[in-house]
């Protein structure tokens, strides 16, 4: 498993420059996936629902209420999502990352654009790990940060 990520974040380090990734860390996502094992994760069904555009497997989520769905295994006592592939607090990737849920796209780390992230820090607490300082995000590249959703 923890070599599956290492040649994830080795892929997105050659998307810059040589010189830049001598200097750069990995994003903290990669090292933590706390959220998601820490929330339930619901949605709109038409998520995953390909004819109107869903890109969330539906073999990977449950009905959640009448217009929502949930990722399996965030609705239980102790959640931790299905697509997750982590050690929490060593490694993490999302194995569905360009097609998660919204409701994953709209949850920031901790100060990633300058402010804090109340769910990125309750799950990290959770899970035993410090809350994302501003000294994570040195040399971290823009180019490895999340783009914040479209509202």
């Amino acid at each position: 498993m923890y070599r599956s990520v290492v040649r994830s974040e080795s892929r997105a380090l050659h998307a810059i420059s040589p010189r830049q990734a001598r200097h750069s860390m990995a994003h903290p996502c990669l090292t933590c996936g706390a959220c998601c094992a820490y929330f339930r994760v619901s949605f709109h069904w038409s998520e995953a629902d390909p004819a109107l555009g869903g890109r969330v497997p539906i073999e990977l989520t449950d009905a959640l209420r009448t217009h929502e769905r949930v990722m399996r295994g965030t609705s239980q006592s102790q959640p931790r999502c299905i697509a997750l592939d982590a050690d929490i607090g060593r490694y993490s990737r999302c194995s569905i990352h360009d097609r998660r849920p919204s409701s994953c796209a709209a949850v920031p780390a901790s100060l990633e654009f300058g402010e804090r992230s109340a769910q990125c820090d309750k799950s990290r607490l959770a899970h035993g790990l410090h809350a994302l300082t501003d000294a994570d995000w040195v040399g971290v590249d823009d180019a490895q940060r999340n783009p914040l959703p479209a509202v």
